[in-house]
């Protein structure tokens, strides 16, 4: 996706100001949410192994079962805008919809059977992918035995990949507009 980025010319030849607007907003708005999932689920969101923390139902784990992809698939759909390939927008979005199904099913199963009942609870009240506003009646006290947060150091160390990788998809993109 990023070589099609960086390669393909833009198809739009309207002015490239808004697009730069409009795309580096999503792309700040995906990071926004993933810095702020990650501040509540630390460093283990960047795990692709069966090791598991604890329940997290806080922050924006409250508002949806998955942030962080939420978070990714704004992020690339942004940087499709950006580089004025509106037609390639929705192609990233299918694509990441569907790779992301398919890694939350596994996790889920493996949630439900780890975590039992305290995920299925979880799962019956939060959405998977459309935000939703639980009511203060269904929300729990805590997420875990502590709810403890991250320090945004911490936060900020475990985003550090995607911050570099944000960082150097607007200069590429930068470069590629000066071409």
């Amino acid at each position: 996706m990023a070589a099609a980025l960086i390669l393909i010319p833009a198809t739009s030849t309207a002015p490239a100001v808004p697009f730069w607007i409009a795309g580096l907003t999503l792309v700040a708005a995906g990071e926004a949410l993933r810095l702020w999932s990650v501040h509540h689920i630390g460093a283990i969101s960047r795990t692709r192994s069966d090791r598991l923390g604890p329940l997290i139902a806080a922050g924006p784990f409250a508002l949806v079962r998955n942030p962080l992809y939420i978070g990714n698939i704004a992020l690339w759909a942004g940087f499709a805008v950006t580089a004025q390939l509106l037609w390639l927008t929705p192609a990233i979005v299918l694509l990441l919809a569907l790779e992301y199904h398919a890694i939350v099913r596994w996790e889920e199963e493996l949630l439900a059977a780890r975590l039992g009942d305290a995920y299925r609870d979880y799962a019956r009240r939060v959405r998977r992918w459309l935000p939703g506003f639980p009511s203060a009646a269904a929300t729990p006290a805590t997420s875990s035995p502590d709810s403890a947060t991250f320090s945004w150091r911490e936060t900020l160390f475990s985003e550090r990949g995607t911050l570099i990788t944000i960082v150097a998809g607007i200069a590429l993109l930068l470069l590629k507009r000066r071409m």
